[in-house]
């Protein structure tokens, strides 16, 4: 596994190179991974096409930039799972490495546009929730659908451009440069480039969300304070801290998630890493698929809305289940073996 690593160009670049960097040798280990990949995997699209539905089915939801923000943090993440997990099981489980340099760094373009677009999601819904409760009385006016539009448009395009930067030429075979030692055919200053791009996003959610916390906690003051007399206006104050806390939450999964693989990726710039770290990143990596299943629980058990529409689905789907019952047909069924009993 050592010569592998080398960082000779050639070595890294030739038809072998894959091998080098599956490093699970036990099956325990591709079992484990196997299960993880698919428990997470497939609970993440179910949940997140489950808010998706929510979100789009209810007219009154659908409506607000703040769930249009959320509806995109959940289309990336969908796109995310399938993605990460049809490419991870099959490279690291089933050692397929039978396809070309431009089908692997295509497969990653897409699995980095699907969690830059995650991010940058959670980024503008933490900015829509700043101004929500900062500047209330103009937000709507601040905030408009077409402008939720054109920002979540700007966001995917952005995300989809800087991931696809190894495809386009920027690799290190093309370049003939230093390669990544966690992925083919990455260029050690892209993947630089890139972790500096997830830092700053990070970095920004975290900076909205201390000011839209500490203008909660304002609000949360002014509530105790004025509660008899603010009526509506207090209502809607209590939603906005709801939300922010919810979003906090969020936010909190998001980094316990994301800092074992971003700490790996820096080390893996500065130093060379042993083989059991490399499958510790490959076991860490599966921790944004479960960042990515939690957040829809989150939603579900915070946002009212939400929560709301999802008891008005499951009514309709009991009361469905009920009519073949209770239907005239049913009836005359049920009278008929009453009689021959």
């Amino acid at each position: 596994m050592d010569s592998c690593r080398i960082p000779a160009n050639a070595s890294k670049c030739s038809g072998n190179t894959m091998e080098c960097f599956m490093v699970l040798s036990t099956q325990a280990q591709k079992i484990s991974i196997g299960i993880l990949c698919g428990l997470f995997g497939t609970m993440c699209v179910f949940e997140n096409s489950l808010v998706l539905y929510l979100i789009f089915s209810s007219p009154g939801i659908r409506k607000k930039p703040s769930y249009l923000f959320i509806g995109s943090l959940a289309l990336a993440d969908i796109l995310a799972s399938i993605i990460f997990v049809c490419s991870f099981v099959n490279f690291h489980v089933f050692n397929e490495a039978g396809f070309s340099k431009e089908v692997f760094l295509l497969q990653l373009g897409g699995v980095n546009t699907s969690f830059s677009a995650s991010l940058c999601s959670l980024l503008l819904t933490a900015l829509d929730r700043y101004l929500s409760i900062s500047r209330p009385s103009e937000y709507k006016l601040l905030m408009t659908r077409k402008r939720a539009w054109t920002a979540l448009a700007v966001l995917w395009v952005t995300c989809a451009t800087i991931a696809g930067l190894p495809l386009l030429g920027w690799n290190c075979c093309t370049l003939d440069s230093s390669c990544s030692e966690l992925f083919p055919f990455v260029d050690d200053n892209y993947l630089s480039g890139w972790i500096c791009f997830v830092v700053v996003l990070l970095g920004c959610i975290v900076c909205a969300y201390a000011h839209v916390l500490w203008r909660a906690r304002q609000h949360v003051a002014y509530m105790e304070k004025h509660q008899a007399q603010a009526g509506k206006q207090t209502s809607r104050m209590r939603m906005d801290v709801m939300l922010a806390k919810t979003l906090a939450m969020v936010l909190a999964v998001l980094m316990l998630c994301w800092s074992p693989v971003l700490v790996l990726m820096i080390y893996s710039i500065f130093g060379r890493l042993s083989d059991r770290l490399r499958k510790v990143f490959a076991f860490c990596s599966t921790l944004c698929l479960l960042n990515s299943m939690v957040n829809p629980i989150i939603y579900a058990l915070r946002s009212k809305e939400l929560f709301s529409s999802l008891r008005r689905v499951l009514s309709h789907f009991r009361r469905q289940l009920k009519a073949p019952e209770e239907s005239p047909e049913a009836d005359s069924t049920h009278k008929s073996s009453v009689i021959e009993t």
